[in-house]
């Protein structure tokens, strides 16, 4: 695995949106053995986008908000990473029209990156990376998709399982920083464990896309829709999550009797559980958000910090590891400290 420790960048504040509908599996008609998919993945509630809510509304909403309560003035921010898989357009990079939408000055640093379930991670690594030497002072990292969207109401593989969020952290250069420490890795060979077959440009979309199929029990798509290779996706997260975790700990000599959190993404409860008792963590260090709000791809990490650790990063001095893994396949796990952090209430978008 490669490994990153990055100096001088403090993280200042979390703040997440979630769309405002809200779906219940146990009451969906569109949800079969309702009792089944809870038990098994913890899955109870999801927030849902309409067609005119995007991934950027969400994390604009979040960003905007968290601005607010830090008292940093928009054109302060020098630069902007949007992690995403669902993008406002296939071009421009849709963090040129956050840019806009929050007012940062055009003399800002703003790049999207594509990554989905390791996403944080990776985006915490890029921004603390171009901060790091200090000619950054403030960035922004917002992370979220409307991944519902790509979800056929006909599988069940994938439709209970997923939400839509979005979030924004807010990083400053600060010489008395803590390191943040990073382990990453990538698998590309697993790629169509987690796909959507059509719509770039090795396959384009054509009419065949739309067409739906039948591809086993209770699962109907159509190309264009998200694919889920749950078992493969189960043996690659029970594998990569605990190693991944083991990795950082062990190259960085971190003691893990110190950490106050563990963050996984939030992929099912029944994998996570797996992973948290590989790692022997107790079970008081790991919270779960996904009962309130499902998959939500690349912004489970910062979602669950708001939702279920709000006060305590509030009013205390924390250590933290956050582990995404998933899409790509790819995965990437973090050391980090937080202090008295800015965290509003989580945002419900109406649209």
């Amino acid at each position: 695995m490669s490994h990153l420790n990055i100096p001088n960048v403090r993280i200042r504040g979390l703040a997440a949106t979630v769309p405002a509908l809200r779906k219940d599996n146990l009451t969906d008609p569109l949800v079969s053995d309702a009792e089944k998919v809870l038990k098994n993945t913890g899955i109870q509630i999801r927030h849902v986008a309409s067609e005119n809510i995007c991934a950027s509304d969400l994390c604009h909403d979040a960003a905007e908000r968290l601005l607010k309560e830090l008292n940093w003035y928009p054109e302060e921010v020098d630069c902007l990473i949007f992690v995403r898989q669902t993008p406002d357009y296939l071009l421009p990079a849709t963090a040129t029209i956050l840019q806009d939408r929050l007012g940062l000055s055009k003399g800002s640093y703003a790049i999207d990156i594509a990554m989905g379930c390791s996403g944080y991670v990776f985006g915490l690594s890029n921004i603390a990376a171009l901060m790091q030497g200090g000619l950054f002072k403030k960035g922004l990292l917002l992370v979220g998709d409307t991944i519902t969207r790509t979800c056929s109401p006909e599988d069940r593989s994938t439709y209970p399982l997923f939400g839509d969020a979005g979030t924004a952290t807010a990083l400053e250069f600060d010489t008395d920083a803590a390191e943040m420490k990073f382990s990453f890795g990538t698998d590309g060979s697993g790629k169509d464990a987690i796909i959507i077959k059509d719509g770039g440009f090795r396959s384009p979309f054509s009419a065949e896309s739309f067409i739906k199929k039948e591809v086993g029990e209770g699962v109907t798509r159509t190309d264009a829709d998200l694919v889920l290779e749950g078992m493969d996706v189960f043996s690659f997260g029970i594998s990569k999550g605990p190693s991944s975790v083991k990795d950082l700990v062990s190259f960085f000599d971190i003691d893990m009797d110190t950490v106050d959190n563990f963050v996984f993404h939030q992929a099912n409860l029944f994998m996570n559980e797996k992973i948290r008792k590989k790692l022997k963590i107790d079970e008081s260090k790991v919270p779960y958000s996904l009962g309130k709000f499902g998959n939500t791809s690349s912004a489970t990490i910062p979602l669950t910090l708001v939702s279920e650790r709000q006060e305590t990063l509030k009013s205390t001095t924390q250590k933290n590891i956050a582990c995404g893994f998933g899409v790509g396949l790819s995965w990437a796990s973090v050391y980090f400290e937080t202090e008295n952090l800015v965290v509003p209430e989580i945002g419900y978008l109406n649209g």
